[in-house]
């Protein structure tokens, strides 16, 4: 028994050993990051073997050094305190432009130069002279049209969604959704109108925002977020926070899109009813409410179904996808979550599955609970889409025995 405990304890020593190494390099990630994202493009198109004149190497490497130093400082200056509109859209332009060089840089670095050496296409400095434009011209291609993507209406997607438990009566009900609006630096108020349009025409009973309206508070962005008051449904404008309402204010937010006319699902339900059946449509503020020492804010799923009949079918509205694990538990319908932007810039996808169970799409999670997480409506930070398009989502709720009407 002893040295069953006693081995017991080395291997929990080990893993709180290994925890804490990760944790201490975690601390470097920051730091590291940014060099990585610059020093590595700079290398693949100047420093593997072109060639080039004194004056392009010096210029370009400058530009590097440049970039590597302005990012940072203008990423503070625009998200930090101060806020400055115009340092945000330099520094998010800059980190989207250096994704965008450093994958292709790091693709085309290996794939191409290995590709043209099979193919016994020029020496050294021709590959590498090749490599060079191939990847600053596949970059400016993807940018320029990653960036008409992010500016862009979203096109609309629709699906239709098969509850079990949902009664005839509501067979065919639509739920249309936006999410991760994020109005900010770069005004959008025209776009938020035409969104808002485009909204309107779907017809929906509901209507849903699952939080992330702007970066930046209710006072200052309130212009971009007017035509949200323009929205209609037939039955009910619903709203829960995301994660940036509670980095800037996120009371205020819950007060403006209440004035707007929308109703703040915070940790409460309501009925939606027709043709004798009834749906409960329930949401629960961000998983990161309760840290931000905001009284009375925090992701609280019981509360939120608190009063509701079991046997009803639920309709939850939660900002992130990982909250899914909750609502599995709680026997939820389905989940409509946003926050993950589909990676928003290929292959950061990868990245956002580290945290999240899902990335875009339906899914199923549990014995009864589906899962749909939006690519999002907006966009954050860089003004680019590639490979993970925007969307308005309308989904059709479909009863296992269809009214006659339906």
């Amino acid at each position: 028994m002893t040295e069953t405990s006693d081995t017991r304890s080395t291997a929990s020593e080990a893993q709180e050993a290994q925890r804490s190494r990760l944790q201490r390099l975690m601390r470097y990630v920051p730091l590291i990051a940014p060099v990585l994202l610059w020093a590595v493009p700079c290398w693949v198109l100047l420093h593997t073997g072109q060639r080039w004149p004194l004056p392009v190497t010096l210029t370009g490497t400058a530009l590097f050094v440049l970039g590597l130093a302005g990012m940072p400082l203008a990423m503070v200056h625009g998200h930090g305190r101060r806020q400055r509109d115009r340092a945000a859209i330099v520094g998010d332009t800059l980190l989207g432009g250096i994704w965008v060089l450093f994958t292709w840089s790091v693709l085309l670095g290996v794939l191409l130069r290995l590709a043209l050496t099979v193919a016994g296409v020029g020496d050294g400095q021709d590959r590498a002279r090749i490599v060079t434009w191939a990847v600053l011209g596949v970059a400016a291609v993807l940018l320029a049209w990653g960036y008409a993507e992010a500016r862009r209406v979203p096109r609309v997607r629709r699906l239709d969604v098969r509850l079990p438990r949902l009664g005839a009566g509501l067979d065919g009900t639509r739920v249309a959704l936006i999410t991760d609006t994020h109005y900010g630096p770069l005004d959008r108020a025209r776009w938020s109108a035409r969104v808002c349009e485009t909204v309107n025409t779907l017809e929906a009973d509901l209507v849903c925002h699952t939080g992330d309206i702007a970066d930046g508070t209710a006072e200052r962005r309130r212009a971009q977020a007017a035509p949200l008051g323009t929205v209609r449904a037939t039955r009910a404008r619903v709203y829960v926070t995301g994660n940036h309402e509670y980095y800037s204010e996120a009371q205020g937010w819950v007060d403006l899109m209440d004035e707007l006319g929308w109703e703040p699902l915070r940790n409460r339900h309501l009925l939606l009813e027709r043709g004798g059946d009834t749906l409960v449509v329930a949401g629960v503020d961000d998983v990161t409410a309760e840290s931000s020492g905001l009284a009375g804010h925090r992701a609280h799923l019981a509360g939120a179904l608190h009063g509701a009949d079991p046997d009803l079918p639920v309709l939850l509205l939660a900002h992130q996808p990982k909250f899914i694990d909750r609502a599995a538990a709680h026997g939820i319908d389905l989940q409509l979550s946003g926050h993950t932007h589909g990676g928003q810039i290929w292959p950061f996808h990868h990245l956002v599955r580290l945290d999240q169970p899902a990335v875009a799409g339906l899914s199923r999670h549990g014995a009864r609970t589906l899962l749909y997480t939006s690519r999002g409506t907006g966009f954050w930070g860089p003004p680019f889409r590639v490979f993970a398009p925007s969307e308005i989502t309308l989904l059709v709720l479909r009863s296992p025995q269809p009214s006659a009407g339906s």
